[in-house]
């Protein structure tokens, strides 16, 4: 599905928040969407590895990774899981990196910046809480959409007009 997020801000106005600003796409899908799963985590990948092994079809992955610009969350292994397990994206409020290869892989990923260190990986983080990043208050089962314009977020599933 190809979303459009200025046509959805237009004919959803009382169901959408648009996220700040800050994120650029990096991923070989331009536009993405689907049901928000969560996780939460701060420069350790390990449940971002975790959750791109589940199965993903209709879903995005949110990663609150604290903002952090020290390491990359997400990098050309976890993108091909992610896209061979039907994940139709991922935005990180962190790092990615192999970003060449991001951008030949079937998935959406937007995030902040590009950065060559990978995190750690203690095990440290938590999946399907309520995180909050850029303005907007991400929950598990509500819906994300994200393209070159920009990312929104809506209670309930969006359809495109027309």
């Amino acid at each position: 599905m190809h979303y459009v997020t200025p046509d959805l801000c237009d004919a959803y106005p009382d169901l959408v928040q648009v996220v700040e600003p800050m994120f650029a796409n990096f991923g070989g899908r331009d536009s993405f969407g689907g049901e928000i799963v969560t996780v939460k985590c701060f420069e350790d990948n390990s449940y971002v590895r975790d959750q791109v092994a589940q199965p993903g079809k209709g879903k995005v992955l949110v990663v609150d990774a604290g903002g952090s610009l020290r390491c990359a969350m997400l990098g050309d292994m976890l993108a091909e899981q992610a896209a061979k397990s039907g994940w139709e994206g991922v935005i990180m409020y962190g790092c990615v990196r192999d970003v060449d290869v991001l951008a030949q892989v079937d998935l959406g990923v937007q995030a902040l910046a590009s950065h060559p260190l990978k995190s750690n990986k203690r095990g440290v983080g938590e999946t399907n809480v309520v995180v909050t990043f850029a303005g907007v208050t991400f929950a598990p089962g509500a819906f994300v959409y994200a393209d070159n314009n920009g990312i929104i977020v809506s209670s309930e599933a969006l359809s495109m007009p027309g």
